[in-house]
Formats: C-alpha cells, sequence, structure tokens
C-alpha cells in the first residue's frame, strides 16, 4: 500500500479472519512446548500478563485441540485443496512464521508447524540472526518491529512490577510503521477502540483495585481476539553456592541487585 509494506491502510488477507486466529491458539502445544523444551525453566500460561497477581486474568483458558481447530476452519468456510491446504476464496492458509536463531526457538517451531499440518495450514519457518531480528535498524526488513511475516515468536520482558508500559504494546499509537522509523512497540499492528479506552482509563485511575481490573480487561481483549498466543511464562534461573547469604532474590531486577549485601555463611 502505498509503497509500504505492513501498512496500517491494510488488513491481513488471512488473519483477518477470527476463526484463523482462533484455529491458531488451539494448535500451539504449550504442554509438550513446556514438557519438551524448557522444563522447569518455564510454566503454561494463557495470559500474556502475569505478574503481578492481582494483575492475573483468571478468565483465560488455553487449550491444545487439533479436531476443534479443524472444526472451527471447517465451519468458516476454508476447504482442503488436494495437497491438504486449506483455501478460500482463492487464498491458501501458507504461512510465514519466524523467530531468532535460538535452538528450543526453533525446536518450538517445530512443534507448531506439525499441528498446523494436521489442521490444513502450511507453515513456513524462518530464523533470523538474532542480532539481525531484535536491532532497531529501520533499513532492515528482518527485525521484528517491521514484522516482515504472517507470525513470529518471542520473549518479550515485563521489566517492572506496573504493567503501564508493559500494556502499551497493543495501543493503536504505539503501532510500529514507516512513520515512526519502525520504532512503535505495538509490532501487531492490532488496534482496538476499547482496548485504547481502556488503558487511558488504567494511565489516570488511582484506586488500585479498579485500576487492576482495568489491565486485566487488557489482557482479556488480547487473548480473546488471539492478538498474541502466550506459549510460555519463562522463569528466571540462576544457581549458587548453598552457602550464599543476603541475595534476597526479586523478579523485577538483576539476580546481583543486592551485590554489596552477599557473603558467605562459615
Amino acid at each position: 500500500m502505498d509503497g509500504e509494506r505492513s501498512s496500517l491502510k491494510t488488513t491481513h488477507p488471512l488473519l483477518s479472519d477470527p476463526a484463523v486466529r482462533q484455529a491458531l491458539n488451539l494448535l500451539v502445544d504449550r504442554a509438550s512446548v513446556h514438557e519438551q523444551i524448557y522444563g522447569r525453566q518455564g510454566q503454561t500460561s494463557a495470559n500474556f500478563l502475569n505478574a503481578p497477581s492481582r494483575f492475573f486474568s483468571k478468565n483465560t483458558r488455553w487449550e491444545f485441540n487439533v479436531d476443534k481447530a479443524n472444526q472451527v476452519l471447517d465451519a468458516a468456510g476454508w476447504k482442503r485443496g488436494a495437497d491438504g491446504i486449506r483455501a478460500k476464496d482463492g487464498k491458501r492458509l501458507k504461512m510465514l512464521y519466524q523467530t531468532s536463531i535460538n535452538a528450543p526457538r526453533q525446536k518450538n517451531q517445530q512443534i507448531v508447524k506439525q499441528a498446523a499440518a494436521k489442521a490444513g495450514i502450511e507453515l513456513e519457518l524462518k530464523s533470523v540472526t538474532a542480532s539481525v531480528f531484535f536491532s532497531s535498524d529501520p533499513a532492515n526488513p528482518d527485525t521484528f518491529p517491521h514484522f516482515y511475516a504472517d507470525l513470529q515468536m518471542y520473549n518479550t520482558t515485563m521489566t517492572a512490577p506496573d504493567p503501564q508500559y508493559f500494556m502499551n504494546q497493543f495501543t493503536s499509537w504505539e503501532a510500529s510503521s514507516k512513520a515512526n522509523k519502525w520504532q512503535g512497540r505495538n509490532v501487531t499492528r492490532w488496534r482496538n477502540e476499547e482496548y485504547d479506552r481502556t488503558y487511558r482509563a488504567a494511565d489516570t485511575e488511582l484506586d488500585p483495585v479498579k485500576r487492576a481490573a482495568l489491565f486485566i480487561k487488557m489482557n482479556d481483549l488480547v487473548i480473546q481476539n488471539v492478538v498474541v498466543i502466550p506459549v510460555l511464562w519463562r522463569n528466571g534461573v540462576s544457581a549458587s553456592t548453598t552457602k550464599l547469604r543476603g541475595m534476597d532474590l526479586t523478579g523485577w531486577d538483576s539476580t546481583f541487585w543486592r551485590l554489596p549485601y552477599w557473603y558467605k555463611q562459615a
């Protein structure tokens, strides 16, 4: 559109159909990813916003169900072709799925690809060097804010116990585009008026209970619309001698944040 890929003036030819997004959500085998790849370094979650606990939504559930994914696509009119790939109105369910080069992520891609194939969705896998994928180079089309693919996977980190900054990743004014040199935090480019209103309300709400409810609503809007498909809530992992004292670990800072207070028990 006007010489710009992923323009805000366009809609995705496949993912604009809610049924396709719902099917993809049913095809992510979180339990296998957890068991086979991350183990104790992660835990499955249906939420994008997981902590602190007062912001954790209890309204969501995740499910891995290939049969149900097939039913959703059948009902939406996506028919299998001779090659087994579904199509509708001349559009085939073939998508490019990218992430950074990282052994666990490539295994994750394979798990999703295998399940998708059983539902008539063909996924082409792409791996990008991490230094390129996570760079802010506006001229490089392989960075994750450009999002020149149909699907992509990466880890996003909430660095503070308050989610205001973390949840602006889905506000319309943060949409990543050529106009802001691909620096916008909303790389999905999803725009929703209800989400924007809820975010602005949370920005000025002083009652902590009401404010937490607003963030739970934001999380639920993102999950129910399948804007993002959470795979794992990854844990921070570190090891030390059993005689080390004074660490007082926190999930919101480096393991070394209290380094001056460390001491070794005699």
